[in-house]
Parts: C-alpha cells; structure tokens; sequence
C-alpha cells in the first residue's frame, strides 16, 4: 500500500506540473489548445490525488472514471476547436 501511495503521489505531481507548464504557455499565446491541456491535466491530477483516499486506489468508483472522461473530453474538444479555427 505504501508504494501505492507513492506512485500515485508521483502521478499526482506530475500532472499538476504538466497542467501549470500548459497553462503558462496559454497565458504567453493565448492558443485555446495549451488551455484545454492544462486544464485536462489539473482535473486528472485532482482526480489522481482523491485515489490517494482510497482503501483500494486501482478499483476506482464510476464517478472517479467519469471525471477522467471529462477531462479527456476537454482534450478533444481543445483539439476539435483547434482544427476548426
């Protein structure tokens, strides 16, 4: 369980870090696709820290995977806005 937790730490820092790289880079172009990244990122990073809480983080509940789903929805809807600008 301890490793677990460690990883999912790692995982949790690695997209919160991802999602603040993203969100600067839109900040200095304004480009909507760096946005929905760093957007997508922070929601998976958050959605990764509420396994952390978890008795059993690698069966997570419908709700946990539908927030996965909306971020990736945000991703393709970055993309898709992207392609038709």
């Amino acid at each position: 369980m301890m490793i677990e937790g460690f990883l999912l730490g790692v995982i949790v820092a690695s997209s919160l870090t991802a999602g603040a790289f993203f969100i600067r880079f839109w900040k200095q172009t304004r480009d909507p696709l760096f946005l929905g990244f760093g957007v997508a990122f922070i929601i998976e990073g958050i959605n990764r820290f509420a396994f952390l809480f978890l008795d059993h983080p690698h069966q997570g509940g419908p709700v946990l995977f539908a927030v996965r789903l909306f971020s990736y929805a945000v991703i393709l809807a970055a993309i898709v806005n992207k392609n038709r600008t």
